[in-house]
């Protein structure tokens, strides 16, 4: 019986009791005669007492009293540190609401033990990367120093190398703790965005020729998929948005087309958004590593084996920047025709 009493299923069981006794007698005297009505009320009368409070004093006694001790042990546990205690009316509530009660508490803790779980996974691997990553640059760094120590410093032919090897090596330090302040920040919301309104295209053309250079080097060219002669105005903070810019460009450098390669930008309207693509003709990515390749450290088969340089976690950065605009960011690809970063901007 949902939402049930004690005061209900006692009164619910005397009166069953009661109409039961009076059927009984009822039969009874239909066969005898000097049936006693009187009496008849009397008895029936105090057997609803009887049930009533008896009933009534063992369930609030054995088993009330302990529902109702499990759901104040519960309440306690659900409670927040530090925060007070309400002055709770326990007795009211039902068996059907406190079970109710129990599985959500239940339910909570299950997802909480799963978080944990998954956190502590996320720590290791976490551990794990930042050791691999760093040590390269830490080892190099200890070879150069020692054979600079051991004569190499006297050696015109090596010195100046070494040092520069040293400062290269460093440098890549610098850079991994740098993007892991960034992605701490973001994931705080440490960082406060200073959203302005301006047009994409021109700051796309800004670090186009901010990383003409670099592009020149493995050649490799950016370009527009369109002609844009008019701005078209975003509304976001245009310095965080120029480093998802950055890190997806130089990322098309990078693991872009071995030989001669092309990198476009593509703007699509969206309704209330844009719908910004910048897409490679590289070698692609398998489809088992595209759900990872926003993980922080994640590096695919194929730029494993061509062993290039970057701090991995120009993706990540990306995904929380953009996310921290309550935007989206997605990758599509394939193997031997290219791969294609797609994220969304409000419009201005």
């Amino acid at each position: 019986m949902k939402n049930a009493s004690p005061n209900r299923l006692s009164l619910n069981n005397a009166v069953l009791g009661v109409v039961f006794l009076s059927v009984i007698y009822t039969l009874i005297s239909i066969f005898t005669t000097g049936f006693n009505w009187q009496t008849l009320v009397i008895i029936d009368v105090l057997l609803f007492l009887f049930i009533y409070f008896s009933l009534k004093y063992t369930l609030e006694k054995f088993i009330y009293q302990k529902i109702r001790l499990i759901y104040k042990t519960i309440y306690n546990l659900k409670r927040q540190k530090g925060e007070k205690i309400e002055n709770r009316e326990f007795e009211t509530n039902t068996i059907e609401s406190i079970n109710q009660e129990v599985l959500e508490w239940g339910e909570n803790k299950k997802l909480e033990i799963e978080q944990l779980k998954k956190n502590e996974r996320y720590r290791r691997d976490f551990l794990g990367n930042i050791y691999h990553e760093l040590k390269t640059p830490i080892f190099n760094i200890q070879g150069y120093v020692l054979t600079l120590l051991d004569g190499g410093l006297e050696d015109q032919t090596i010195n100046r190398e070494y040092l520069l090897r040293t400062e290269k090596s460093i440098n890549r330090m610098i850079a991994i703790v740098e993007d892991l302040e960034t992605i701490s920040n973001l994931e705080t919301s440490q960082i406060s965005l200073q959203h302005t309104k301006f047009d994409i295209v021109e700051l796309f053309r800004e670090v186009f020729d901010f990383l003409e250079r670099k592009a020149k080097k493995k050649k490799k060219a950016f370009s527009f998929t369109n002609k844009y002669d008019k701005p078209i105005v975003v509304e976001a903070d245009k310095k965080w948005i120029r480093q998802v810019l950055v890190n997806l460009l130089d990322n098309s450098i990078k693991y872009g087309s071995a030989k001669e390669g092309n990198t476009r930008a593509s703007f699509f309207d969206m309704d209330e958004n844009l719908l910004i693509e910048i897409s490679d003709d590289g070698s692609g990515i398998a489809p088992d590593e595209i759900p990872r390749v926003f993980e922080r450290f994640f590096r695919t088969q194929s730029a494993r084996d061509r062993d290039k340089s970057g701090t991995g976690l120009g993706l990540a950065i990306v995904k929380h920047i953009i996310e921290a605009h309550d935007q989206t960011v997605n990758v599509r690809s394939r193997l031997g025709v290219g791969t294609t970063f797609a994220f969304t901007l409000k419009k201005g």
